[in-house]
């Protein structure tokens, strides 16, 4: 059943071990680093049982009857996918800014364990009940739900048993209990987050049909032996919040979670040692969850569009040319990222375990295109927005009785473009391009699912590479020998 945002605020209160900046954290929900997303994602609750939008963020479970979270549900139709791409959106906009994991975005991984089913059932019968329980957990239970994902590494030209062994998650023994896992993850939102579903990085596991490294599993982020280690958040530091309206309100805090010999109950592992499953989770982790993640994209090319177009109406220059055809690219930019979230669910295709995914080629090729050119589109915000962005005073400065009223007078345009106004626009504006926050959002939309060769390995393997071979074959005249190039055979 649906939470409310005090449940959950509560529900993380429960021992767990954080620390930033060399401090261990008393509380979680009220330090000034993590409590605006906490706020954030208790809202996102909290708008489940608002008349005003819960509507639009729930409905009613078929078979139990219960009030459940839209985000959550598996997608079979398309007015699902609708649906969920209403809700995000709903947030985003309630939010009045980009959040990613908040879990919509990681929940899809759930669901493409569904279509694994089989696969895991061929292992072992017990990893497809401990699927289908958890599956039930994330979707219906409502937690706040992220992915462990990516590891230390180490020395990548090296195997991980060839040096120190911990560099990837493995694991050291098994307990009548479980298994106990060891190593790290890297993991945005872990400090205030419910749970994990914990999987192998991207591996070459060669021959080898067995390794400690390739295990999947749910994780209780409240385990005795996990440690939380997390980057310098951006809110509540020494930057006010009125010259930093961005990176004080939407910072989702990075984790290094480091195991230090953790038990994982034998139900909530999903596989364990076997590699062709480790492969085939690996293989159809994005298909769902790509979708949510691109849509951001979407409402921060908005956000870019925005920010530019009216810093170009404040100084009078949207009528030449130049200007316009930037604002145009940047539009191309954004009805590109629409067009391919919109026909990946007019063109969506079901699933081997009888979900509907949204179509595969048009979804990665979107997200490619989505992720390739932010930083470009980024630029050209910059410019449209000029170079006041980077060296305007900060707030304190138009406070000053001494210092305020000089840049009152040389920020104020006319009597539509006050000094204060314009002060807000450009803060606003360099926070989101320009400021440590805006470069380390870039770095995060190119490698927070996968690094690009990654994406571009998911169109590859997605496109339907026969349509242009068949289409040259016959234009060009070649016989149907050629065909055995593909494994297929003439059609009689």
């Amino acid at each position: 059943m649906i939470r409310t945002g005090e449940q959950y605020r509560e529900s993380i209160r429960d021992g767990r071990e954080v620390w930033m900046n060399g401090e261990k954290i008393k509380d979680v929900p009220t330090h000034p680093a993590f409590k605006p997303l906490v706020d954030i994602r208790a809202r996102i609750y909290d708008m489940a049982h608002d008349p005003a939008t819960s509507a639009t963020m729930t409905y009613t479970d078929e078979e139990s009857g219960e009030l459940n979270a839209v985000q959550q549900k598996p997608p079979r139709t398309r007015q699902d996918w609708e649906d969920k791409r209403a809700a995000t959106d709903a947030v985003l906009t309630d939010v009045g800014g980009v959040v990613t994991r908040v879990g919509d975005e990681t929940i899809g991984e759930v669901w493409s364990l569904i279509d694994g089913q089989d696969v895991l059932n061929q292992i072992n019968p017990a990893y497809a009940e401990n699927v289908k329980r958890h599956i039930d957990l994330a979707c219906f239970g409502d937690p706040f739900h992220v992915s462990a994902n990516t590891d230390p590494k180490g020395d990548r030209s090296k195997r991980p048993q060839d040096q120190d062994p911990d560099m990837l998650l493995h694991a050291v023994r098994e307990t009548d209990r479980g298994i106990v896992v060891r190593g790290a993850k890297y993991e945005t939102a872990a400090a205030y987050s419910n749970q994990a579903f914990a999987k192998p990085t991207i591996a070459n596991w060669g021959d080898s049909e067995l390794s400690d490294y390739a295990l999947g599993f749910m994780l209780d982020m409240g385990a005795p032996g996990l440690k939380y280690i997390c980057r310098t958040g951006f809110a509540g530091s020494a930057k006010p919040v009125e010259d930093y309206p961005v990176s004080n309100r939407f910072d989702e805090v990075d984790t290094l979670v480091v195991f230090d010999d953790v038990e994982i109950p034998w139900e909530n592992i999903l596989f364990y040692r076997d590699t062709k499953a480790a492969t085939f989770i690996r293989a159809t982790l994005h298909r769902y969850s790509a979708y949510a993640f691109t849509q951001r994209n979407l409402r921060l090319a908005d956000l870019m569009i925005g920010a530019a177009l009216w810093n170009v109406k404040q100084t009078g220059l949207e009528k030449q040319q130049a200007v316009q055809e930037k604002l145009a690219t940047l539009a191309c930019y954004r009805e590109g990222i629409n067009a391919h979230l919109t026909a990946a669910i007019a063109m969506a295709e079901p699933s081997p375990g009888g979900l509907l995914m949204p179509n595969q080629s048009l979804l990665y090729t979107g997200r490619v295109l989505a992720c390739s050119q932010l930083h470009e589109m980024m630029h050209i915000a910059r410019e449209l927005c000029g170079g006041q962005i980077c060296i305007t005073p900060d707030k304190a400065s138009f406070d000053d009785p001494e210092t305020g009223p000089w840049l009152e007078k040389f920020y104020s345009v006319n009597e539509h473009w006050v000094a204060e106004d314009r002060r807000k626009l450009l803060a606003y504006a360099r926070d989101l391009l320009n400021s440590d926050y805006a470069g380390h959002r870039l770095t995060f939309q190119l490698f927070a699912q996968s690094p690009p060769f990654a994406h571009l390995g998911a169109v590859y393997r997605n496109f339907g590479w026969d349509g242009p071979l068949d289409l040259v074959k016959d234009a060009a005249g070649l016989s149907d020998n050629v065909l055995a190039t593909l494994g297929r055979k003439a059609a009689k």
